[in-house]
């Protein structure tokens, strides 16, 4: 299932095309929704990197080649250092970053073999729904809206 286009930080200047580019090449990110019970886990962004210290969803950009399920497995082996088992592509959803235009192709993960290792220097943290941690990756919310509709969440001021 594939939703709208959500512009991020639409007052933000876009990156510029390229000579003879007509439009923003698109980005194709594998993104793990991992799930224990109603809990899902978060992580950081990493210190360097665009939005640095927003949280989200795990996950990668895929390289040549690559399905979405084998991208998944190898970002979260070489960020989280855990192997997965049964993945289920969930949800697409298109953001406008500032920085990019990026493809978000949502999985769903209820197994995985390892422990959590933050092999990037982020932070990680098991939510529930609301979340608890700020701020959030304006490509994230889209999901957390998802959760607590297929949870039927209804306190509309903890959503």
């Amino acid at each position: 299932m594939s939703a709208g286009l959500l512009v991020a930080d639409g007052e933000r200047e876009r990156e510029d095309l390229s000579a003879g580019q007509a439009e923003r090449a698109v980005v194709d990110v594998a993104v793990g929704v991992l799930l224990q019970g109603e809990e899902f886990l978060l992580t950081s962004r990493p210190e360097g990197k665009v939005y640095a210290g927003y949280w989200e969803f795990p996950g990668g950009k895929l390289e040549a080649g690559e399905s979405v399920e084998q991208a998944l497995r190898r970002e979260l082996q070489e960020e989280l250092g855990i192997t997965l088992g049964a993945v289920q592509l969930w949800k697409t959803q298109m953001v406008d970053y500032p920085h990019a235009l990026v493809r978000l192709h949502f999985c769903k993960v209820w197994d995985w073999q390892g422990e959590l290792q933050m092999r990037e220097a982020q932070s990680h943290a098991w939510q529930s729904l609301p979340v608890a941690v700020t701020p959030v990756l304006p490509g994230t919310i889209p999901v957390l809206a998802w959760l607590a509709q297929e949870r039927q969440f209804t306190d509309a001021t903890h959503a």
